[in-house]
This record gives C-alpha cells, structure tokens and sequence, in this order.
C-alpha cells in the first residue's frame, strides 16, 4: 500500500516556469507522503494549438528540463512522471514523450505517444512523430507495478490492455485532453472504463484550462474515483494497494475469464 499523487496545472511557453510549478507539486505530494506524482502531457511546454514552437523548444532526454526532472525526484525521494517535447535528431518533428525519473535520478521508464490526436479538428501528427510500438515499460515502487500511457492513447483500450498483461497494477495516464463539446465527459468516461475493465488503478493527470479539460482523478480497480481535482490547478492524493486490486479482481475476474488477446496491426 502506498499514496500516490496527480498534479493538475496548465503549463504553458515558459519552460522555466512549468519546472518551477512542477517542482512545487512534488514538494506538496512528497509532504503528503505520496511516493509517485504523475503530471501531464506537455508539462514541459504547451500552447492552445500545436505549432513549430513545440519543434523549437523540444530536448533531448539528456537537457536542460529532465536533468531539472531528475533534481526534482531527488530532492524530494519520489518518481515523478511528466509529459515533454522530445527532440528528434534531424527531423522538424518531436517525439510526445513521458519520462519517469525515479527517486535516485534515474530514468525508470519512458513513453512515446502511439496514437496521435487526429481528431476533433485537431492535428498532433504535423509535428509529432508516433512512437514505436514495443513491450510496454513499467517500473515497480514497494511492491506495485506502474505502467505509462497518453491522452489519446486512452480510446484505444488495447493499448491499456497490452499495459496490464505487462503486469502493471496501475496505469499513469497523463493528458492534454482539449476541451469542446462532450469531452470531459469522454475523458471522465473512458478513464473509469479503463480502469473497471482492467480491474486496475488509474492516475489522470490532465492539464486545465485552457490547453486540457481538467477532470484529473484517482480511480481505484472498481471505478470509484478517490480522489479528483475538478478544474483547478494543484495535487491530489489517493491510495493504491495490492490488497484492493486482489479482492476487485476476485470478484471480477475478467481478465482471467477473457478469450482474445491483443496484437499490434501491421
């Protein structure tokens, strides 16, 4: 059993500024005893509307803001997962990654969106390139198993699916959900789903006005949501325990009882 945090803000062109807030939701998470904090999507730089600025201002894993990321999860003894602009060598496009950085400053894991945000008007795939389809990656804290996913990722629930299988006891999911007609509803939605029908947690981390939705929420193996944090900018904490997910999975044992599996399309 340990304590978890989601941080909810809305990170904008300042770099700088997005690690500073960044750093301020580890301190507060870590005084509340949590051991992970998951932030958002684009938490090192976003706009409203994807343009060459994302390019522009887009690091390797090796710059300036995840060596900030690495300081952060040091100074305060917590893995910290965040959502940046990864530069490609050579290309005029970037990776949408997500980088866990673990509490001795090591990257535990990372994520490079698979499904881009090709919808509702909206084109990521201008200046994202789609990561490359692997075996999930995941990192374990006391015991419980963490996989990472992003955003969009979230209406494709093979991929959350292939994350669970990899023996993930959590999904960490953060977002840049955009707002519009029906979409908080989606997301409240379909982040419940994932979890109900992967007998799982899920930490939603997404940005607020005006890049995200807001609606950032803890949701426990049965789809009640334990902790949420509406529209406003902060952390919220909850609790995930093996104990919980043994018995939700003892009365719904869903994914033993499943008969198809999941394969990447070719």
């Amino acid at each position: 059993m340990i304590d978890v945090a989601i941080a909810q803000f809305a990170s904008g062109s300042n770099k700088h500024d997005n690690l500073g807030q960044i750093a301020t939701f580890a301190e507060e998470a870590a005084a509340g005893g949590a051991r992970v904090l998951t932030t958002t999507e684009y938490a090192m730089f976003a706009l409203p509307a994807i343009d060459e600025r994302f390019v522009d201002t887009a690091e390797s894993l090796g710059g300036e803001f995840v060596t900030g990321l690495r300081e952060i999860a040091v100074r305060h003894g917590l893995t910290l997962v965040t959502g940046i602009n990864e530069a490609i060598p050579g290309e005029r496009r970037i990776f949408n990654t997500l980088v866990a950085v673990a509490p001795d400053g090591g990257i535990a894991a990372t994520y490079r969106k698979l499904h881009l945000f090709d919808a509702f008007g909206y084109r990521e795939s201008e200046f994202v390139q789609a990561g490359t389809i692997g075996d999930p990656e995941t990192f374990t804290v006391d015991g419980i198993t963490f996989g990472i996913q992003t955003c969009y990722d979230l209406r494709f629930p093979e991929v959350t699916r292939r994350i669970v299988d990899a023996g993930a006891d959590v999904l960490v999911l953060p977002a840049a959900w955009m707002p519009g007609p029906l979409k908080e509803d989606h997301w409240t939605t379909l982040v419940r789903a994932r979890a109900i029908e992967n007998t799982l947690y899920v930490l939603a981390a997404d940005q607020c006005a005006p890049v995200g939705s807001g609606a950032s929420m803890i949701v426990d193996p049965m789809g009640v949501v334990i902790a949420s944090l509406g529209e406003r900018t902060g952390t919220a904490i909850g609790t995930v325990s093996a104990e919980r997910i043994a018995e939700v999975r003892a009365k719904n044992p869903a994914l033993s009882l499943r008969r198809f599996g999941v394969v990447a399309k070719p």
